[in-house]
């Protein structure tokens, strides 16, 4: 058997997150031969996986060391996800450091493992919508991007058909609603969380 560096490949992808592994399944169905190259680690559940432990039994209460997250990742810690319990899926923004324009900052959010980032994702995916792709022919801020959310729905449609959405039909422009499978059961306290605001609101 040839060795992975004897071997020729038809495709090469560089990144094993959603994108990543969406082009390989989609490349290596139609018969070719695919290297995906990932600088990150595969993650093993029972050293990197902290959801279920409880924020009191975390040194920092799970909002993480600030010290520490300011001097090794000041720009990761500015997304909501990365915490206590996920700081090791988001790179050390020291080792990994980038450029941009002076005039279009840029904050780049990256995690480098077998999956990207959709460790970080809590489970959450959201379609984004023109207020997005649009936002600059909504606001003036900024660049429109070069489509839009009809350009892209039939793409949303298959990648949710074939990876499974659970959720429910709203109906907002802002959040446009997907192929849905039913949604997941409410736990103990989302459901007291609800009751509290249906009697408080009236919703």
């Amino acid at each position: 058997m040839k060795s992975a560096q004897a071997k020729v490949y038809d495709a090469l992808v560089v990144g094993s997150g959603a994108s990543g592994g969406w082009i390989a399944k989609e490349l290596t169905e139609k018969g070719m031969e695919v290297l995906m190259l990932e600088a990150g680690p595969p993650r093993v559940p029972a050293r990197d996986f902290t959801e279920h432990i409880w924020p009191y039994q975390l040194r920092y209460r799970g909002f993480g060391n600030q010290k520490k997250l300011l001097q090794d990742q000041p720009l990761q810690r500015l997304c909501y996800a990365c915490d206590d319990y996920s700081r090791q899926f988001f790179v050390n923004d020291a080792e990994h450091p980038y450029t941009f324009p002076a005039d279009k900052p840029f904050m780049w959010i990256r995690g480098r493992q077998i999956g990207g980032k959709t460790f970080c994702w809590a489970r959450v995916s959201y379609r984004y919508s023109d207020f997005e792709f649009k936002a600059a022919s909504h606001d003036g801020y900024g660049q429109d991007w070069p489509f839009s959310y009809e350009d892209l729905e039939p793409y949303y449609d298959k990648v949710e058909s074939y990876i499974g959405v659970s959720g429910s039909y709203e109906g907002l422009p802002q959040l446009p609603d997907s192929k849905f499978l039913p949604p997941m059961r409410l736990s103990c306290g989302e459901l007291v969380a609800k009751e509290i605001v249906e009697k408080k609101f009236g919703w």
